[in-house]
């Protein structure tokens, strides 16, 4: 009962929350009246109307969170306490299931009289629907067939009532059974419904003031209509009307100006300007078509100006046409401005509102033919200058008159051909600035406004005509104008080089390239890549047709070049003494200008003049030896002759970028063909034949050998000058590479060749040496002059390291020598008179070479011998 109880005051206190079956079953006949809404079992007790109707969501709530200062209380604190109260409650059961005699029930609240519960299941139920009105007929008609299905209680007999009364009685006995279950209800629930009915009379208050707020509200509304609204729209009315008014002078004043407008084209194309005519004529059409459609004093006018249109097209085309023929066939100097730009600017602008973009081609037609007669002009002014005056001198056959021209005028004639074609192409550049700048303004691009247009300088500015600077072009058009554009400077440069290309083939007979030296091919070089980077300058495109041409020609040159090098090389080697020569300065300059840059150079003055050597004659001018670095190279007289071919080789390269690889294996070669030849006639005595030599003696050994170390040198500088010109430099590195191993080897050979020379000369002498006074013997005697005669003929020659180096190799085979004929003679370390004689002969060999000064002391000391005792 109590739990019952408990679960009852929880629904009370709680208002229960509709399911979604109650959702759908509720109607509009469903509702109930004030009673029956106060008196709803299933909604508890609210604190005012809203919160009664819409329940407590209603009410907005806020979030309040726990408090700091208290401590969180669990179920398990409350653990303790139940147990302990748990124990009181049931013996507390025990006692009352004693006392009452049954079971435990819990405590059910108190019902209802059953006689209540009764009286109303006996309201018939047609009372209790929803749609009850006794206005329907169906519903009076039962109702007052309830008159004689009830009789009195109290009497036993069945005696008919009269039918009005007893009708009467019953609803009012039905009343009465309602207003005692309300008023029990009521008392029951008297806290709520009082509560509800000062929630109503609140609500009425409020609804009351809101009432009267709307009214006044409106009341407001009605005198802001009267005294505001209604006079501001008479004067919109008003300006509406005045608007009209402008609107029809506006249209008279554009009558006035278009009646204007043949005048004003006539006035525009004086000026010239094209592009506002043109737009002027646009404009006006439109206008016509647009604004004075049906005007009969216009009806003839858009005929007269689509015909003036098309001559403003002819005429484009006809000044175009004049100003290229005029600004192309002028005299050009180095600072030719653009003839007449504003002129050009605005024919370009006329053509560009029109779409015609054929401009372009139109100009780039006509430079072919001015490069075409500068390249004739200059051909025909060379040859009668140089003419004999015997014959005509006629236009045609100039390639075969041009093999007259010596090879100073023929450089001339591609210098003067190369500055006036630059010339030509610098002027179309310039123009084709005028040109891009006129069409990236039509876009839009980079335009400034500086000016007025010429519509406001005539004084008429009704229409809106378009000045140079609005946009004339979509981004698409501004493409392909530029694209044309762009190939209107290729193509110059292409041609350009095409008709120099020519120039320079008409000398291309074998007799040129056997009469240039490399000094005259380096200039032409030089000529050409500078005509070749001034076009990449102007059109960022390198063309190949004057490239390709000089190619062939500077092949030929290389190809007959590199053979008379290889020719003249034989042939000094041929004649070559192999003795020491003198440098002349030009050669010590190449030195200095080596060891100062890394480079092999000369100038042009010495490269062509031809240098005498001398051999062995130190009273000729110039130095004894060649100073690089501050090391001395004291060398033949044919290895200063090879240095100056490579400085030629290194010179050409530089010029002509383009056969630099080709170059640098032609040097190859010619090193090559020097180590070859050097090595037969040197280590193979062939000098001995060639120019009469008695024998290869140690100097020209150590001359030979020192003068490899130069080329050396100088091989290593020759690389790194030309390889970063190489683009496949894999393959040369590797012929490089050969080369300084073969010219290391043939130094190598040269050593072994001093050091069996000297060799064998100590071992002839100590073979035939006897250890038995006096001393020092003639062996020994001889062993020490050999010694001396060696560094007399390399210590001036080779560097002191190898010096040094041959004598410490030359040293021990001779203690290998000694100590064999020690063992051959069965002389030991004993202290003997033999043992003397040997340490006194030691001590005369060994004095020796320490005032020769060729190796460390410490290795010239007794003590260094004792291992010639050992057995």
């Amino acid at each position: 009962m109590e739990a019952k109880s408990s679960k009852q005051k929880q629904n009370s206190t709680f208002p229960r929350k509709s399911s979604p079956r109650d959702m759908e079953l509720w109607k509009v006949l469903s509702s109930q009246n004030l009673p029956a809404v106060l008196n709803d079992p299933n909604r508890g007790k609210q604190r005012d109307f809203f919160t009664k109707l819409w329940g407590e969501d209603f009410v907005e709530t806020a979030f309040i969170g726990n408090l700091e200062h208290l401590p969180e209380v669990s179920y398990s604190s409350f653990e303790h306490y139940l147990k302990k109260v748990n124990k009181r409650l049931k013996q507390h059961e025990k006692l009352n299931h004693a006392i009452s005699g049954g079971p435990l029930s819990p405590k059910r609240p108190a019902a209802l009289p059953e006689k209540l519960q009764s009286d109303v299941s006996g309201i018939p139920r047609i009372f209790m629907q929803s749609n009850f009105d006794l206005r329907v007929p169906e519903t009076f008609q039962t109702i007052h067939s309830l008159k004689g299905e009830v009789t009195s209680p109290s009497e036993s007999s069945s005696k008919p009532l009269n039918s009005a009364k007893v009708l009467q009685e019953k609803l009012a006995h039905y009343l009465d059974i309602v207003e005692v279950q309300i008023a029990y209800q009521v008392t029951q629930k008297s806290d709520s419904f009082f509560q509800a009915m000062s929630s109503h009379d609140a609500l009425m208050e409020k609804l009351s003031r809101t009432s009267k707020t709307v009214s006044s509200l409106r009341s407001n509304l009605r005198n802001m209509d009267q005294y505001l609204v209604q006079d501001s729209l008479k004067i919109l009315q008003c300006a509406q009307m005045k608007q009209n008014y402008f609107a029809v002078v506006e249209k008279l004043k554009l009558m006035v100006t278009v009646n204007q407008t043949q005048s004003m084209l006539q006035l525009l194309l004086s000026i010239p300007d094209y592009v506002a005519a043109i737009d002027l004529i646009c404009t006006t059409q439109e206008i016509l078509v647009q604004e004075l459609a049906g005007i009969n004093g216009f009806r003839h006018l858009s005929s007269q100006l689509s015909e003036m249109q098309r001559l403003i097209d002819k005429i484009l085309s006809a000044e175009f046409e004049r100003y290229v023929t005029a600004d192309l066939n002028r005299p050009l100097d180095q600072y030719t401005e653009v003839l007449e730009e504003d002129k050009l600017a605005s024919i370009v602008y006329g053509m560009l509102r029109q779409k015609y973009f054929n401009f372009a081609n139109k100009y780039k037609e006509e430079a072919f033919t001015s490069i075409k007669a500068t390249v004739k002009q200059l051909v025909i002014e060379e040859i009668a200058a140089n003419d004999s005056g015997e014959g005509d001198m006629r236009l045609t056959g100039t390639g075969e008159q041009l093999q007259g021209l010596s090879l100073n005028q023929w450089r001339q004639l591609l210098e003067r051909t190369a500055e006036a074609l630059l010339r030509v192409v610098n002027h179309v550049k310039v123009v084709h600035d005028v040109m891009r700048e006129a069409v990236d303004k039509s876009s839009g691009k980079n335009v400034q406004s500086d000016g007025k247009s010429s519509e406001e300088d005539s004084g008429i500015s009704y229409l809106n005509i378009s000045d140079p600077s609005e946009t004339l072009l979509t981004p698409d058009e501004r493409k392909i104008v530029n694209f044309c554009l762009g190939e209107l400077l290729c193509s110059v440069c292409d041609f350009a080089n095409d008709q120099f290309a020519q120039l320079l083939t008409m000398q291309s007979k074998e007799i040129w390239v056997e009469r240039a030296t490399a000094v005259q091919v380096c200039d032409v070089a030089r000529i050409v890549d500078n005509f070749v980077d001034s076009c990449i300058r102007v059109c960022d495109k390198r063309s190949t047709a004057l490239t390709s041409a000089f190619k062939v020609q500077a092949s030929k040159f290389i190809n007959k070049f590199h053979q008379d090098q290889k020719d003249k090389l034989t042939m000094i080697l041929a004649s070559e003494t192999w003795k020491q020569t003198v440098v002349p300065q030009q050669f010590q300059n190449l030195a200095d200008k080596l060891h100062e840059t890394g480079k092999l150079t000369l100038p042009k003055r010495d490269l062509d003049s031809s240098v005498s050597i001398s051999n062995g004659n130190h009273n000729s001018a110039g130095a004894p030896a060649l100073v690089m670095g501050g090391e001395k190279y004291v060398v033949v007289g044919s290895i200063l002759l090879l240095l100056k071919m490579m400085a030629e080789y290194c010179l050409c390269a530089d010029e002509l970028s383009v056969m630099a690889p080709n170059l640098l294996r032609c040097l190859v070669e010619l090193l090559q063909l020097f180590n070859s030849r050097s090595c037969q006639l040197v280590l193979g005595a062939g000098a001995l034949h060639s120019v009469g030599l008695n024998t290869i003696t140690s100097t020209n050994l150590a001359l030979m050998s020192r003068s490899l170390q130069l080329v050396l040198v100088a091989a290593e500088a020759a690389k790194q000058q030309l390889l970063p010109s190489v683009t496949d430099s894999q393959r040369i590195v590797m012929h490089l590479a050969n080369l300084e191993k073969d010219i290391m080897s043939h130094c190598k050979e040269i050593e072994n060749k001093l050091l069996a020379l000297i060799c064998g000369l100590v071992s002839r002498e100590v073979s035939q040496w006897d250890a038995r006074p006096p001393v020092p013997s003639n062996s020994f005697r001889n062993v020490s002059k050999h010694m001396r005669k060696l560094h007399e003929a390399i210590s001036e020659v080779l560097p002191e390291k190898q010096v040094q180096n041959l004598y410490r190799n030359a040293h021990k085979m001779f203690k290998i020598v000694l100590k064999e004929q020690l063992v051959k003679m069965n002389i030991l370390n004993n202290g003997g008179p033999q043992h003397g004689v040997v340490i006194s002969e030691l001590t005369f060999y060994l004095d020796t070479l320490r005032r020769l000064k060729v190796m460390p002391i410490d290795e010239l000391m007794m003590d260094s011998m004792e291992d010639i005792w050992d057995r």
